[in-house]
Formats: C-alpha cells, sequence, structure tokens
C-alpha cells in the first residue's frame, strides 16, 4: 500500500497548479500518489498532465461539481493509508508530508495532523502572516467554537478517518472543511507541527463577495453540529454564531465593504458580547476606521507595514 495519497482538486487552474505540483515533487518524503482531479475544467489541463513524466501523478477527470466532490472523488480513488488535500494554488515545504508521516506513524490514536500556515499573494510572495494554532489532543469542543484548522491543504488525515466520518458536505460549499474536521474531532485526537509548512494563497482582488452565502453555509454547521451537543455545552453555540460572524467581517473588510463589516460585528457582539475585549475585535475595529475615514488603500498601506515590521522583528530574532 501507497503511504500517502496527494488529492489536488482543479478547475481551471493552470495559473498556479505547475508549480503547486512542483512543490509536491520536492517532498523529501516520496512515498505518494499524486490525484489530480480535473473539476470540469476549460483549460488545457489534460494536455499538461500528458506530459508528466513523474508515473506517480493520475489524472481524474469528472464534470464541474465544485471542491467537495473533487475531494470526495480523490478520497474515493486513494490507494495511500493516508490523505493530504493541496488546493491547486497552494504551496507545501519540502519537508511538510515527512513531518506529518512521522507523526501519525508514532502516534496511532491521531486521525489528523495539522500544520502552521504562511500567507502568501498572488506573486507567491509571502505577506508576513503566519497562522498558527495549537489545537491538538481532543480539540472537539475548541473547533464547534472556531475552526482550528484554517486552510484546506495543511492537515494529513488517516484514510480510514472518512470511512468513519462519510465524505465531504457537497451542499456547504466554502463550510464543508469546519464541518469535516468537527466529524473527524469528534472521534480522533489532532496533532500540530508548529512550523509553517504551508503557504497559503491569498486573492484579495477576487475574494468572494457573498458573505451572505458563508453566512448561511456556516450556519448550517452550526446548527447541525449542536443536535448533537450535550445541553452542558450548548452555550457554545452563541460563541460559534459570533466568531462566525466576526471572520465574516474581516472578509468583508477586505472587500472594502465597510458598512457591510460593520453589521456583521454588531452581530458578532449580540452573539457574543464578551468578544468586545478580544483582541481580535480591537484590531478591527482600528483596521475599519482607517478604512472607513482614509480608504482600503490606506487600511492596505497599514498593513503592509505591518507586516514588514513583523518580518523584520522575525529576521532580527533569527
Amino acid at each position: 500500500m501507497l503511504k500517502v495519497s496527494v488529492v489536488i482538486p482543479a478547475y481551471n487552474a493552470m495559473t498556479y497548479l505547475p508549480d503547486t505540483l512542483e512543490s509536491v515533487f520536492k517532498q523529501t518524503f516520496t512515498d505518494f500518489e499524486v490525484l489530480i482531479i480535473d473539476d470540469g475544467s476549460t483549460d488545457n489541463i489534460g494536455q499538461w498532465v500528458k506530459e508528466i513524466i513523474d508515473q506517480r501523478v493520475k489524472l481524474i477527470v469528472q464534470k464541474n461539481q465544485g471542491v467537495s466532490a473533487a475531494r470526495n472523488t480523490g478520497i474515493n480513488h486513494a490507494q495511500g493509508e493516508y490523505i493530504a488535500f493541496l488546493d491547486a494554488d497552494d504551496l507545501w515545504e519540502p519537508t511538510k508530508l515527512e513531518k506529518q508521516v512521522i507523526c501519525l506513524e508514532n502516534n496511532p490514536e491521531i486521525g489528523l495532523v495539522d500544520t502552521w500556515v504562511a500567507l502568501v499573494d498572488e506573486h507567491s510572495h509571502p505577506t508576513g502572516t503566519v497562522i498558527k494554532t495549537n489545537a491538538e489532543g481532543n480539540v472537539w469542543k475548541q473547533i464547534i467554537e472556531r475552526p482550528t484548522v484554517v486552510c484546506g491543504s495543511s492537515p494529513l488525515v488517516r484514510r480510514s478517518c472518512f470511512a468513519n466520518v462519510g465524505l465531504f458536505n457537497r451542499d456547504l460549499s466554502g463550510s464543508a472543511d469546519w464541518d469535516m474536521w468537527i466529524r473527524v474531532a469528534s472521534r480522533y485526537l489532532f496533532a500540530v507541527i508548529k512550523q509553517p509548512l504551508v503557504y497559503y494563497r491569498q486573492h484579495y482582488n477576487s475574494m468572494s463577495t457573498n458573505c451572505q452565502k458563508m453566512l448561511q453555509d456556516n450556519h448550517a454547521v452550526i446548527n447541525k453540529t449542536f443536535q448533537t451537543v450535550p445541553s452542558h455545552l450548548q452555550y457554545l453555540k452563541t460563541r460559534s454564531y459570533g466568531n462566525v460572524n466576526l471572520y465574516l467581517a474581516w472578509r468583508c473588510l477586505d472587500n472594502g465593504n465597510c458598512q457591510e463589516s460593520i453589521y456583521f460585528r454588531q452581530q458578532a457582539i449580540l452573539y457574543y458580547p464578551q468578544l468586545l475585549l478580544s483582541w481580535e475585535y480591537i484590531r478591527q475595529s482600528i483596521a475599519l476606521t482607517i478604512t472607513k475615514y482614509f480608504g482600503s488603500q490606506a487600511y492596505d498601506k497599514v498593513r503592509k507595514v505591518s507586516r514588514n515590521l513583523r518580518n523584520n522583528l522575525l529576521t532580527i530574532k533569527t
């Protein structure tokens, strides 16, 4: 049996897919297959894959059904003991798979091992932001309050987990990840490699503006999850609603939509008033004020200065 199956959903993804695949080929761990799921693309992905010499790469073609359906196709065709998902525009550090495989091999009780995530822009330049999570062990209580796996390209999961918890929900769009990791956390322990081993590409100019659809999907996940949550933990439901709304406020702010951002912030506080005292809320308030009175370009400049300062501090520490 192969050790790892790498599942790459691809829809008109040729702008970044060659670099993404190259980051897989550079892995220090080499016992893997790569399943590229062509989800109804109209670009030249088929011809491109034909020219790849490496026999570990396989192309599976299906009509366009969305990323969750593509991931499910990959799971159903996977031959590996472990499954890694990689979005067609993200990148991996060379030691990513090696460190995660070692973790799963040495800890049979763990079902999913995550990593820290570094953000990069459209040109693969680091933004200076590293998303860190320390959620490991029994993370179920944490993950039902807010997502702890922030990037679909970071986890490595035992294939047996999907046999027990099922496949991705195709109806949940961008919230299908959260729903899946909640289900995995309900039965398995999590681990984290506390290093940024994934580069998560940010497309600020093309970021989805349909926050209401995202809210609807997130609420569907929350409502479904809390149907089976014990009564003494039901208080987490309002916290979950609050955190979701605060996250959507950030999304609206990144899109330059201050009014909608203010609306989601208000909803967040109505659900979870303690957020008023959180650093995330305070930081968002500052960002919103800058954007509202000086424009989104001023906010981008402040964010760039902040990131450069963070990078310089990291360099000094190193």
